[in-house]
């Protein structure tokens, strides 16, 4: 049975990340801004039922709510906790991993960068209850998306989104520009 064991702050005031005691997914992230982009989501699809409810981001063993500033948290966190623990993890759709790998086409500079990326800025942003998916790289540019708590916290899109850049920059190319997509 799936249960919080632990509820974490974000940079984001408008998000709370939710330690479970399983794992939803192995490899993948899923990433919803709204309850018709997660229809075929059994476990986001049920948490946008939560009234106040604005974004689901999910990995491995947490998920990360990200609320309507105007909806008190506690509207939100014990019709969350009752809906996990009735929740059968079984109706999570299966990880498509493959596909995700080949959506973007793995040049040398891409796989150097998602390298990085995964080792340094990736876990990072997980503690913080976010994540990070390339979009694509035009010449020197990278387009990113941040997901969960990251995707809509005034730091991403600052602070985080320069860091990144400066460490692509002294890692991998000092002509690399990020930008948020």
């Amino acid at each position: 049975m799936l249960q919080v064991q632990d509820v974490d702050l974000t940079p984001n005031p408008q998000a709370l990340k939710f330690i479970l005691n399983e794992k939803l997914l192995t490899r993948e992230t899923r990433n919803y801004k709204s309850k018709e982009e997660a229809e075929n989501d059994p476990l986001a699809k049920g948490i946008f039922e939560i009234e106040g409810v604005v974004s689901v981001f999910y990995m491995d063993k947490f998920i990360t709510i990200e609320k309507d500033p105007k909806v008190a948290w506690g509207n939100i966190q014990r019709p969350f906790v009752e809906f996990i623990e009735k929740f059968d993890k079984t109706l999570i759709p299966e990880e498509n991993v493959s596909a995700q790998m080949n959506s973007i086409d793995e040049t040398e500079l891409l796989k150097k960068i998602n390298e990085i990326l995964d080792t340094r800025v990736r876990p990072a942003l997980a503690g913080d209850g976010g994540g990070l998916e390339i979009m694509g790289i035009e010449g020197t540019t990278l387009k990113i998306r941040y997901q969960g708590a990251c995707g809509s916290c005034p730091s991403s899109i600052r602070g985080t989104l320069v860091a990144i850049e400066n460490l692509l920059r002294r890692e991998v190319n000092p002509q690399i520009e990020v930008v948020s997509a």
